[in-house]
């Protein structure tokens, strides 16, 4: 039998059970809308926490006091004697070969006061090279001059919704603004950040690390970030500032973090939950495999007259079981094409109407849907096609 009559053979047979095999159809449609739903989710967040990362600048390396176990630290739970990250230690990295900006960070929440207005918000201390290095821009004013990180002046910039809440919409350059029990002048309003990850970015104020340390009476910095130059390799960086303050500690008791390994580290971790649902989800197959397990199984009973005429006429047993499994392939592409429409049809509709909700869809996981599909339909009709091809022709006419 040729390729053309034994899909015609196929399709007459689907069709002359309607209800039955769109019931079949449904149930693997079901679980190709739930993979594509489910992944283009996955994907979509995956893309949005690494853009919420990215829009703080891509050649960073982070500095912070300890040593993190996953870089040869000693056992958790010990007594430890860290040294703090100082002022001192951001300025020796200044000099390193590809860094072009070094930002020390001491940062906390404390009560900003200006014209009877109170409202509480997170201060940052920063360096005159927070502006670039962070990817921020200015709406009006100057951001923090750069002066001896020790000997920075009482100034602040304010984010764009904190200076709308003490400020509304006067001008705040040259007040005076409350922080804690300190006193600063505004010098700068920053342009609209947003959120990142829940935190709101607009809602800040920044001042000098040195000031932000006597702020929260703090002895040593959070953290040391620098920026290295286009083309510059980031190990290099981050190896010649983990000997710079090794040399300055003693001992390497603080840890380096290039943004390169922190994106690859969030990537590699989003990727497992990108295919943790898309297993979740293709449980939904296995129930559309029972249900063309059990129309094949039907349609095998069903059809015992029709399967002994055949082998009479002379089809060999390989054709039967041919037949039959092709029944069950193209029951599960036709019901994983459906699953397909309806899976791109509804994560349009969430990216039309659910604008906040992040939806990429990934082709390589339709894919690999459809063909799994396939699969399971060419799995889930061997035993109902390999009991119609050993049947005895003789018995099989006799039936009813």
């Amino acid at each position: 039998m040729i390729a053309a009559d034994a899909l015609h053979y196929a399709w007459r047979s689907i069709s002359a059970q309607r209800t039955r095999s769109f019931l079949t159809l449904a149930g693997i449609a079901v679980g190709i809308t739930a993979v594509i739903l489910l992944t283009s989710i996955g994907k979509g967040i995956h893309g949005f926490v690494l853009g919420e990362f990215s829009q703080f600048g891509t050649n960073v390396v982070g500095i912070s006091p300890g040593r993190s176990a996953a870089r040869g630290g000693g056992p958790t739970g010990l007594p430890t004697s860290v040294r703090p990250l100082t002022l001192e230690d951001a300025q020796a990295l200044q000099h390193l070969p590809g860094v072009i900006g070094v930002v020390p960070t001491a940062w906390g929440n404390a009560e900003a006061q200006a014209r009877g207005r109170l409202r509480r918000t997170i201060v940052y201390g920063v360096s005159a090279d927070a502006l670039p290095v962070f990817n921020m821009q200015l709406a009006v004013g100057q951001f923090l001059p750069g002066e001896g990180l020790d000997q920075a002046r009482s100034f602040v910039v304010l984010g764009a919704k904190l200076k709308q809440e003490l400020f509304g919409a006067d001008n705040p350059l040259g007040e005076r603004l409350r922080l804690g029990g300190q006193s600063f002048r505004v010098i700068g309003v920053l342009a609209p950040k947003g959120q990142f990850l829940g935190l709101d970015l607009d809602d800040t104020a920044f001042v000098p690390a040195a000031r932000a340390m006597e702020l929260f009476n703090r002895e040593g910095l959070t953290e040391i970030n620098l920026s290295y130059a286009e083309g510059a390799s980031a190990k290099a960086v981050a190896a010649a500032a983990e000997s710079v303050l090794a040399a300055r500690h003693g001992r390497a008791d603080f840890t380096v973090t290039t943004q390169e390994e922190m994106l690859g580290t969030l990537s590699n971790i989003l990727d497992i939950l990108t295919m943790a649902v898309a297993a979740l989800g293709s449980i939904s197959l296995l129930v559309g495999a029972v249900g063309i397990v059990t129309i094949m199984t039907i349609a095998v009973a069903e059809r015992t007259h029709e399967i002994g005429l055949l082998l009479a006429l002379g089809s060999r047993r390989g054709t039967i079981l041919r037949l039959f499994l092709g029944e069950a392939v193209v029951l599960a592409v036709l019901g994983s094409l459906l699953g397909v429409a309806v899976g791109f049809g509804l994560a349009m509709a969430i990216r039309l109407f659910v604008p906040a909700l992040p939806v990429s869809t990934p082709l390589p996981y339709v894919l690999l849907a459809v063909a799994s599909s396939a699969v399971i339909g060419l799995l889930a009709g061997v035993l109902p096609a390999r009991r119609a091809a050993r049947m005895d022709p003789v018995e099989a006419l006799r039936s009813e």
